[in-house]
C-alpha cells in the first residue's frame, strides 16, 4: 500500500494529513488478505454495506483502473467525494457515476433498469420495473435523445439536496 503520508496533496485534497492516516488505518483493516488492494468481499466485511444493493457500483466506481479491486489511491479519491469539504457537484458526480455504468456521460433506458433492478430486487416485476424506467426517462430527458445527461440529473436531483446527505466524517 505504500506510506499515506507520501500521496501528493493535490490526490486528497479534501482530506488532512490526520484523515488520511486514520483512513489508512480503516483500509488495513478491510484488507483482510493484506493485498494492498480492497475486493468486493472485502467491503462486504462492513456490516453496514452487507444490506446495500449498490455496493458493486460503488466498488465499480471507485475502481477507476477497472482491475476488479479498489487500491489505496483509488480508497482516498474515492472516499473524498463523501469529505464534509467535498463539493456539491463532486457529490452529484458520484451519485450520476452510479447509473452511468459504461461511463459514456449519460443514463441509459437500460442502465437505469440494471441500476434500479438492483435496488429494487424482486419487489417488482420486470415489466412494471421498465415501465417505471421509461416514464422517468421521458421526464428527465429535456434535450429528446434518450438518455439522462449529468445536466438533466442534476436538474431534478440537484434540489433534493442530496450532496448533504453523502457525507463521511474520517
Amino acid at each position: 500500500m505504500g506510506n499515506e503520508a507520501s500521496y501528493p496533496e493535490e490526490m486528497c485534497s479534501h482530506f488532512n494529513p490526520d484523515e488520511i492516516k486514520r483512513l489508512g488505518k480503516r483500509f488495513k483493516k478491510l484488507d483482510l488478505d493484506s493485498s494492498g488492494a480492497l475486493s468486493l468481499e472485502e467491503f462486504m466485511s462492513l456490516p453496514e454495506l452487507q444490506q446495500n444493493p449498490l455496493v458493486q457500483r460503488v466498488v465499480d466506481v471507485f475502481d477507476t483502473d477497472g482491475n476488479g479491486e479498489v487500491d489505496f489511491k483509488e480508497f482516498i479519491l474515492g472516499t473524498s467525494q463523501f469529505s464534509v469539504r467535498g463539493d456539491e457537484e463532486q457529490k452529484l458526480r458520484f451519485a450520476f457515476s452510479i447509473y452511468d455504468i459504461d461511463k459514456d456521460g449519460y443514463i441509459s433506458n437500460g442502465e437505469l433498469f440494471q441500476v434500479l433492478k438492483l435496488m429494487v430486487g424482486n419487489n417488482l416485476k420486470d415489466w412494471q420495473l421498465q415501465q417505471l424506467v421509461d416514464k422517468t426517462i421521458i421526464i428527465l430527458d429535456q434535450d429528446g435523445d434518450g438518455k439522462i445527461s449529468f445536466e438533466e440529473f442534476c436538474t431534478v436531483v440537484g434540489g433534493l439536496e442530496i450532496h448533504k446527505k453523502l457525507v463521511v466524517i474520517v
